[in-house]
């Protein structure tokens, strides 16, 4: 089976009408309001960069627990993202939008009139439940209401309004901070600029769950649930009505396939779980254990640590987000043209370069009086290593794994499988946080050294095991990775036509 599937070639049909300009409109607006989710878990994922100074000092926090502060909404995320796949196949993709929407609001409001680091730490969960849900439900809905010629590119918009968080998040720190002279003096209402650096997100998730309240659920989900003439009501606005039917009985077919085969279950034989389950988790591990949310969630504690002002660190930090925004632009225009595989191949080579020149910089740092410094010309090389790593990282690793996740796993058991492996990426993400503030205090060489290793290992992860699902209907490619096992390298895929 490993030796076929792996010469394997897949066709679609050529002769599928192809949907109209402004059916094609409409799937992007859908997707992009869908991928408000991703803005909220860029910005909560950002914010507390800004804040995380004036946080250890107004609470008097040590590395270890200031750490744990940053991080634990991560846990949240991770409990999030495992309940939400569950919860989307029971009672839908937009109900379940809604409900992250709530959270995060409340945790907004809670976080930034927060009293003590262990209530601040309690609000960041329940803004992590939120971020956890929406990491789920979005790539599941943008999947399945995208045409198959243009489902890289939309179902990449996640990662794109993640970017656009980030961004935001690092912008709003360093004008709430400027207008106020610091992140610790008062700004509006006797309260300090780092508490409306969390108040701000308000905005984003009233915008969310309004979204929530007014898109049309997924056809594949209401099929699902037996509820055919809603299913095919929604399509006839997104695929050509000589193709509705087709659709239709292809998501049927692969649906009952899988309620005959699988009975709705993540169970296998590996370990407890279904081969196809394993590459979901390890896709996403990898992605959080090259490091990437450290730039995002340290840097400016760090630019400062290595000679930086406040003011010129936010700056910095906030260069770093525009660059990964262009570059997830950039990614988001290659990913139906040159494919999965290539992409995710050049960004594993590139980040493990970039990581260790980082490790060899830092091999140079010099402690004075408790503080790190680089001597020349090791800071600039550090700076210019850390945009390059995460100019490598953005134009892939971060949004085609989305891609992957929103394209392999089976209809029935999309929604949990999704859960699970968006849980195992806010686990690793917060091992990866935690872990960062003593591990950088024992030898940042080392810490850059093993995000190196591990980008370099997901290198040999994507040769290996991710075929090509480019310019597949979504059932194809996941049949592909049913019946490979992860193991279809090598797949050539011919395609033409641009049906859902």
């Amino acid at each position: 089976m490993a030796d076929e599937s792996r010469n394997a070639t897949v066709t679609t049909d050529e002769n599928a009408p192809r949907p109209t300009p402004a059916m094609r409109r409409r799937v992007t607006g859908l997707a992009i309001a869908a991928a408000v989710g991703g803005f909220l878990f860029g910005f909560d994922s950002s914010v507390i960069n800004g804040a995380v100074n004036s946080v250890q000092h107004n609470f008097a926090l040590n590395a270890v627990v200031t750490g744990f502060i940053v991080a634990i909404a991560l846990l949240g995320c991770a409990v999030g993202a495992f309940a939400a796949g569950r919860l989307a196949d029971r009672w839908g993709r937009l109900r379940v939008m809604l409900i992250g929407a709530i959270l995060f609001l409340a945790s907004s409001v809670g976080a930034g009139l927060a009293f003590s680091a262990w209530d601040l730490g309690f609000w960041r969960i329940v803004g992590g439940l939120g971020i956890g849900i929406a990491s789920v439900v979005a790539p599941a809905y943008i999947a399945e209401i995208s045409p198959r010629q243009a489902r890289g590119r939309l179902a990449s918009l996640q990662q794109l309004a993640i970017t656009v968080g980030i961004f935001v998040a690092l912008l709003s720190d360093a004008l709430l901070a400027g207008v106020a002279g610091s992140a610790d003096d008062q700004l509006w209402l006797g309260l300090e600029a780092w508490r409306w650096m969390f108040l701000v997100g308000v905005i984003p998730s009233v915008v969310y769950g309004i979204l929530a309240l007014t898109l049309p659920e997924s056809p594949r989900f209401l099929l699902a649930t037996g509820r055919r003439d809603e299913a095919r009501s929604i399509f006839t606005t997104l695929v050509p009505e000589d193709d509705v039917d087709r659709q239709i009985g292809d998501i049927q077919r692969a649906i009952e396939e899988d309620k005959e085969g699988a009975k709705a279950t993540l169970a296998g034989n590996r370990l407890g779980l279904k081969p196809i389950v394993w590459i979901g988790i390890i896709l996403s591990v990898f992605q959080q254990f090259v490091g990437i949310n450290v730039i995002f969630y340290y840097s400016t504690t760090l630019w400062r640590a290595v000679g930086f002002t406040e003011s010129n660190s936010l700056l910095i930090t906030v260069i770093t987000s525009i660059t990964n925004v262009l570059v997830t632009i950039v990614a988001i225009l290659l990913v139906d043209r040159v494919g999965r595989r290539p992409i995710l191949l050049t960004g594993s080579v590139g980040m493990a370069l970039s990581l260790g020149v980082m490790a060899l910089s830092f091999a140079f740092a010099v402690k004075q009086g408790g503080a790190v410094s680089l001597p020349s010309p090791w800071g600039p090389i550090a700076l210019v290593a850390a945009n390059v790593f995460v100019v490598c990282f953005g134009a892939s690793w971060g949004p085609l794994v989305w891609v992957l996740l929103g394209e392999i796993f089976p209809t029935r058991i999309r929604g949990k499988a999704l859960g699970v492996a968006a849980a195992a990426q806010w686990v690793a993400n917060f091992l990866v946080t935690v872990s960062f503030p003593a591990m950088s205090d024992f030898s940042l060489p080392f810490t850059y050294g093993m995000y190196a290793v591990f980008a370099a290992l997901s290198f040999f992860f994507v040769f290996f095991k991710i075929p090509e699902t480019n310019g597949m209907a979504l059932e194809h490619a996941e049949t592909l990775f049913r019946e490979a096992g992860g193991r279809a390298r090598g797949v050539q895929v011919r395609s033409s036509g641009d049906s859902a």
